[in-house]
């Protein structure tokens, strides 16, 4: 096969959460071991970091990842969904798997994986495991998918726990209330293992506590460790100055992200605290956790998190797409000064869209659109939707011509906002 045609064939065969949405979510992790002791548990063979949470575990396990490629680590990095190439999924010292061992992979294991039926995020791990440790990476870092406790990366045993901010999504899944949420997430913490949650949340804190008491786990909260300042603005090239104090000793560090977002200050301290724990078991220096803060775009190829597409009109993009992350997209949004604001918007068809729409501007010009997965809300919904709300546009039937659109109408001191679903920016970076 092509790789191409691999693509469509585990596309077709496997059921895919980021394209169909409910009908590929497994709540078990039959396939997931099964899978792993066929490939002969390859994820033993390396160390693990793990990260979960519901908004932030992207850009933190990005950094983390630049983090110990700095350090000399050779590094093997997994995420989920990809924006616009399955291969952004399985990384190693920031290159993407190749090609031919996509086919190769698939190729050889066509049986097992028709055997087996996994869904195309079962198969994808299992693929990623198996390249980590056929490229003898000395550490991964490893996203979690969705949730934590049932999903299919729970089966390692990390160095280290991570668990960003949790907010309202998935809820379907995962329950209605975060306090139901964590529980979900809390099920990474495994028996005697560190974890770090990076922001302290009333609703959630005492799950953690209690999971961590009961697994005999050390806990640590990031924002009671470190506190972060960032400058008020971004730079127009995405840099962003941050002062990192540590709370106990007022110890101050001082660099450049080269993530722009509001919401990146507590990702930061989620780095940071994370490097006090893992220290234990790395070698690295303060140089390499700054360093690996600048150049994680460079390093590891994270894009979609307040990304400047364009300054003539300035045009930025986000990948946040549920209440919490919107907020500070939208808040930062505010904060810039301009003539007139065009937001392109898409959501995927199962938003609970009650949450989301209220918190987006009404003086905005918005131009209402679908991206080209199976699980985007018709643009025309979205549009009678979105007038509920006293949100007014135009709706288009493709995120490029809604783009197109936008950047006609705009002046040069307009700024054009293009968000509301991964999918959606894929389609934009």
């Amino acid at each position: 096969m092509t790789y191409s045609q691999t693509l469509e064939f585990l596309y077709s065969q496997l059921p895919a959460y980021h394209r169909i949405g409910k009908p590929a979510y497994r709540n078990n992790m039959d396939n997931t071991i099964l899978l792993d002791n066929y490939f002969s548990n390859p994820h033993l063979r390396f160390f693990t970091v793990h990260v979960a949470g519901t908004n932030g575990k992207g850009s933190v396990s990005h950094m983390i990842a630049s983090v110990l490629q700095e350090a000399g680590y050779r590094t093997g990095l997994y995420t989920s969904p990809h924006l616009k190439d399955f291969r952004e999924r399985i990384k190693v010292d920031g290159e993407m798997i190749a090609e031919n061992d996509v086919v190769a992979f698939v190729t050889k294991n066509k049986n097992i994986i028709e055997s087996v039926k996994p869904s195309f995020f079962e198969m994808t791990v299992a693929m990623a495991f198996n390249h980590f440790a056929e490229c003898k990476v000395d550490v991964a870092v490893i996203e979690v998918g969705l949730g934590g406790r049932l999903d299919s990366t729970n089966i390692i045993n990390p160095v280290l726990s991570v668990i960003t901010n949790i907010g309202h999504d998935h809820m379907d899944f995962l329950g209605e209330t975060l306090e139901k949420i964590a529980v979900e997430k809390a099920g990474i913490i495994k028996k005697k293992i560190p974890v770090l949650i990076s922001e302290t949340q009333t609703e959630t804190e005492n799950v953690f506590i209690n999971k961590a008491k009961e697994s005999d786990s050390p806990i640590c909260f990031a924002d009671k460790n470190y506190s972060c300042d960032l400058e008020k603005n971004a730079a127009l090239n995405g840099e962003r100055g941050y002062i990192m104090t540590e709370i106990m000793t007022n110890h101050q560090f001082k660099g450049e992200s080269s993530l722009g977002g509001d919401y990146q200050s507590k990702n930061l301290q989620a780095v940071f605290t994370a490097f006090s724990i893992l220290k234990d078991v790395f070698n690295f220096s303060e140089k390499n956790i700054t360093e690996g803060i600048r150049k994680v775009v460079k390093n590891t190829g994270l894009h979609g998190r307040w990304q400047i597409l364009s300054l003539d009109p300035l045009t930025i993009c986000d990948t946040g797409h549920n209440k919490e992350g919107l907020e500070y997209v939208l808040n930062q949004i505010n904060r810039i000064p301009k003539s007139a604001l065009h937001i392109i918007l898409g959501f995927v068809n199962d938003k609970d869209l009650r949450s989301v729409l209220p918190i987006f501007p009404t003086n905005a010009l918005y131009y209402f659109t679908k991206a080209s997965v199976p699980r985007a809300l018709n643009e025309l919904s979205l549009k009678s939707e979105a007038a509920k709300y006293g949100l007014k546009g135009k709706s288009f039937p493709d995120v490029q011509t809604a783009l197109e659109c936008a950047r006609n109408n705009a002046i040069q001191s307009d700024l054009i906002f293009i968000g509301g679903s991964t999918f959606v920016v894929a389609e934009v970076v």
